[in-house]
């Protein structure tokens, strides 16, 4: 059986039926349905493009060995040997676990003109994407905690 989420909404216990670990069918769901399945606070994040305040995500300076998912979708995005510590407030990637897991769309609000990152299989707002990271390709995905969702990688036993 497939992964699912289940999410607290409005004190009850939905359980999320777009959300898979293994399915990367693109979704093409309404904000409608989406505030049906997912809590408040993600679905502000990942429906309406709000952001997290500064170093108040759980994953700002987090160290865990694993994978980071779309807390909306459950899609993979980024493993942990991809993150490094940044003075931004959020946390840092420098690529993406594969090509497609993310998509890309100019932003220009706030008077300002960024790359805002999205999940490519639900298009649920995760961050955006600076030109100034720590590697050769200089890209740093300053992403929100609340949108990524962490599974710590499994030790094999001897």
């Amino acid at each position: 059986m497939e992964a699912q989420r289940i999410q607290n909404v409005k004190g009850k216990n939905i359980v999320n039926p777009y959300y898979s670990r293994t399915d990367t069918q693109i979704l093409k769901v309404p904000n409608s349905t989406w505030k049906k399945v997912l809590n408040a606070d993600l679905y502000s994040v990942s429906r309406l493009n709000e952001t997290e305040m500064a170093n108040t995500g759980k994953y700002n300076k987090f160290d865990g060995r694993g994978t980071y998912y779309c807390a909306a979708c459950g899609n993979a995005l980024f493993r942990s040997d991809a993150k490094f510590a940044s003075t931004c407030g959020w946390p840092s990637f420098f690529e993406t676990i594969r090509p497609k897991s993310v998509i890309y769309i100019k932003d220009e609000s706030y008077n300002m003109v960024r790359t805002e990152v999205r999940c490519g299989r639900c298009d649920a707002h995760l961050g955006h994407l600076f030109d100034d990271g720590p590697t050769a390709s200089k890209k740093r995905f300053c992403m929100n905690s609340i949108s990524l969702e962490f599974e710590p990688m499994v030790k094999k036993s001897k």
